[in-house]
Formats: structure tokens, C-alpha cells, sequence
């Protein structure tokens, strides 16, 4: 039986930061403090997981203690800012010349960040050797998500992919086996109408319209289905057969029955209550629902295929972007960034939030997620999904975060909840997302 709280979660990251703070009390192995001078240095930090309710919040607070703890004269001041509003938060401090110093920004907000906000390349950060030497350990497929115009704009930190948390209580009501979860999303539908029809409860939930205004799964479902939203000519690709295919996929699972036609806050809620069989959502759940007394076992898969194509995920979260402008607080600033995807740092967003472990190395070393992993295995569906991951596509221009909320709002919400025609409705969705972008 896998814990059912996030007792051994916790515990592992407060043993990960209780050995950072006695080797810094023993004068080991730490950074020199502050600036280039030593100087104690505050440094402004914006979060969209800071201050959370839940394990979002404990796992940010946690990294920011364990950092602390180890550079003695660098204070962080954090700022918590939901991730649907943080872009334009720091877009409208850095207009008022005072952004905060290292902020956290979703990917798909990346467009916005590109056009809009003035951040410093890590190139420019880091002591020279340092970043190559911080990046060779970390997957380069995540590392490319924050490479723009052959700089590093930001760093990847709070990843998650796709993954389908299954109820196996209701899988079990309904003949069916947790163990052996539907690969495809053929089977999703039939293995949904099952846990309808035998156990009484919703089928599967597919969370592509969240409140975040994330596309990460609109693009994973294209991107499954022999698609991407950006051609290689840099054409939009929304009204071609491969999404339509994709968000078609969406509409004919609520149409059959087989998933509720409800918003992202009612099916999580559903899912918690034990009244719904499948959630395909981000991993970044994982951690508030293993932290949750839920009344049932729960068991997680990776992220369905279409029948013919194999899967292709990509990324929701978020990256670290730096706009200090002064040199010691820049200094800071490396050291922070440098330490929140270190394997120390990745240990705790793993084994507390559920965001994946961007470094091979702690997934393996008992130092950091070896053993925990063997305990409790539910990440591991989604850290192999690392090497199918497909880079996550920016629109381009100065509208992008507006296209990007367009689709979600105008085409995939609609699709999924209220049973649009799929064709007709990407196609006019395309349209006026081309005009924006054209702007």
C-alpha cells in the first residue's frame, strides 16, 4: 500500500534541507554569501507557487529556507501572484522600473516574455564555466525550453507533463485493472463508459481548458496526433486535420458519456471526492492529492496515445527569468536560480509539489529520489515521458499570451464542455488568431 499523506514526502525534503543547513553551519561546501563584495543582498522573488495553500506553498517555502540557510548574507523577500496574472504583474512592475529581481513565469506565457519584459540572459549571469557546468547534469530537452535567439532567457524549475491519476478502487468496481491502465485514448473512452455503467461513477476527465490558461495540454494532444500548433514554416496549424483530430477527441468523450461537462475546479474536486475514474491533468497535482486523505488508492499512468502515432508531451510550469539590474543583486540572483535546479532543489519540488526532477541523477541516488521512488513510484509514468517530450511551440508576436488564451477560451473550452462542432469552430478560431497575430 503506497502513503496516503505526504508524511514521507515532507520528511525527505526536510532531510535533504537539514543536511544543506549543517554543512553550511560547519562552513562546507557553501557559496560565498551576497554579492561580489559579500555584502548582505535582498533579493524580490515572484511566485505562483508561493504562498499556496498546500504543498505548492510548503515545497516554495521549503527552497527558499533551504537556500537561505546556506547563503547566510542573500535574504529572499518571496511575492505570490497566481500564475494566470503573474506576466502581466511583472510586465507592469518592470514598466514602473522595479521588477522583481528572479520570477517564476509559466511557458506559456514565454511569447509574452520574449516581447515584453526585460529579462538578462543566463549567459550574463553566471561567472564564466559556471552555467555549462550547472546545465551538463539536467535533460537537454528541458534546458532548450528556455533558449531564445541562441541565449538562455530563463531556466527550466516547476515542469510537469500530462499524466492520468486513476481511481483503482473504481477501476476494480467497474473489471477493470489499475495495474494495466488504457494506453490509448480509444481505451480511455471505453475503459471511462465502464466506470460509468458498472461503479456508478464519472468516466475520465481531460483538464485542456485549466484556469491557468495553459495550452501545454492542447499542445500535447496535437502533438500525439501526428500534429504541432506551429508548422515548420511557422504557420498556424490549428484547423488542420491533426487537431482537429486531437480536440475532436475531447468533444466525443463528453458527447459519449464518458467525461463530465464540467470545469477544471469541478472535476478536480469530483476526482478528490471519489466520483471520478481517470484525470488526465499536469503532475503538478500529484503532490496535493497524495498529501490528501482521499478515500481510495490511487495509481497514475502516462499520458494516452492516439491509435497509429506514438505520444508527445510536452511541458506545463514554468521557468526562472531574472531582471536585476544591479550587479551584486545579478550575482544573487545566479546563486538562487543556480540552487532552485540543483539536485537539492529538484529533490524538494519533486518529493513535495510533484514537479519532475529535471536531473538524472536524483532520480537515481538514494541521496536524493532513489529510494523514495522505489516507495512510491506514481512520478515515474511521467519522468519517462522525458524522453518523448516535444518542445513546447511559443506563438510569435506581441499577442501571444492573447492568442493563446483565444484558443483556450473560444475553441478548446467550447469543444470539451458544450459540445462545438470541432471543425467549424477551430476554423474560425484559426482565423481570428491569425489577425491577432499579424497585429
Amino acid at each position: 500500500m503506497r502513503p496516503r499523506s505526504s508524511a514521507v514526502r515532507v520528511g525527505l525534503a526536510a532531510a535533504v534541507a537539514a543536511t544543506m543547513i549543517i554543512t553550511a553551519a560547519c562552513g562546507a561546501g557553501s557559496t560565498p554569501p551576497g554579492g561580489s563584495s559579500g555584502e548582505p543582498v535582498t533579493l524580490t522573488f515572484e511566485s505562483y507557487n508561493y504562498g499556496t495553500k498546500g504543498v505548492g506553498g510548503e515545497g516554495t517555502q521549503q527552497l527558499i529556507d533551504a537556500f537561505q540557510a546556506t547563503h547566510p548574507n542573500i535574504r529572499i523577500e518571496p511575492t505570490g501572484t497566481p500564475a494566470g496574472e503573474i506576466h502581466t504583474s511583472v510586465h507592469a512592475k518592470a514598466a514602473a522600473g522595479n521588477p522583481p529581481d528572479v520570477a517564476q513565469l509559466g511557458w506559456s506565457k514565454f511569447g509574452f516574455v520574449q516581447e515584453n519584459l526585460p529579462y538578462v540572459p543566463l549567459e550574463e549571469l553566471a561567472p564564466p564555466g559556471e552555467l555549462d557546468e550547472h546545465l551538463a547534469g539536467m535533460y537537454p530537452a528541458a534546458v532548450e525550453l528556455g533558449r531564445h535567439d541562441g541565449q538562455l532567457a530563463g531556466l527550466a524549475f516547476s515542469v510537469s507533463t500530462p499524466t492520468m491519476m486513476i481511481n483503482a478502487d473504481l477501476f476494480a468496481k467497474a473489471g477493470l485493472d489499475p495495474q494495466d491502465p488504457p494506453a490509448t485514448w480509444a481505451e480511455t473512452k471505453r475503459a471511462a463508459l465502464a466506470i460509468a455503467e458498472k461503479a456508478g461513477a464519472q468516466g475520465v476527465y481531460v483538464d485542456a481548458a485549466g484556469e491557468a490558461k495553459s495550452d501545454f495540454l492542447t499542445q500535447s494532444l496535437i502533438n500525439s496526433n501526428g500534429g504541432r500548433l506551429i508548422g515548420d514554416d511557422g504557420s498556424l496549424q490549428l484547423d488542420q486535420p491533426a487537431a482537429v483530430g486531437a480536440l475532436g477527441m475531447l468533444g466525443d468523450l463528453t458527447r459519449s458519456g464518458a467525461q463530465p461537462a464540467v470545469g477544471e475546479a469541478e472535476a478536480v474536486a469530483m476526482f478528490e471526492a471519489g466520483k471520478l475514474g481517470m484525470l488526465v491533468t499536469s503532475t503538478s497535482l500529484l503532490g496535493g492529492l497524495t498529501s490528501t486523505k482521499l478515500g481510495f488508492e490511487l495509481e497514475t499512468a502516462g499520458l494516452p496515445a492516439f491509435d497509429g502515432h506514438p505520444v508527445g508531451p510536452t511541458v506545463s510550469g514554468a521557468g526562472l527569468f531574472v531582471f536585476a539590474t544591479d550587479p551584486a543583486k545579478r550575482a544573487a540572483a545566479w546563486e538562487f536560480v543556480r540552487f532552485l535546479t540543483s539536485p537539492e532543489g529538484f529533490t524538494i519540488l519533486a518529493s513535495v509539489i510533484g514537479y519532475l526532477p529535471l536531473r538524472p541523477v536524483v532520480i537515481k541516488d538514494p541521496a536524493y529520489l532513489g529510494d523514495f521512488l522505489k516507495r512510491d513510484d506514481r512520478l515515474v509514468p511521467t519522468i519517462k515521458q522525458l524522453d518523448a517530450l516535444v518542445p513546447y511551440q511559443v506563438l510569435p508576436g506581441r499577442n501571444s499570451q492573447q492568442a493563446v488564451e483565444l484558443i483556450q477560451d473560444n475553441a478548446v473550452q467550447p469543444i470539451l464542455t458544450a459540445g462545438a462542432d470541432p471543425e467549424p469552430t477551430l476554423r474560425d478560431v484559426a482565423q481570428r488568431v491569425r489577425q491577432l497575430l499579424e497585429r
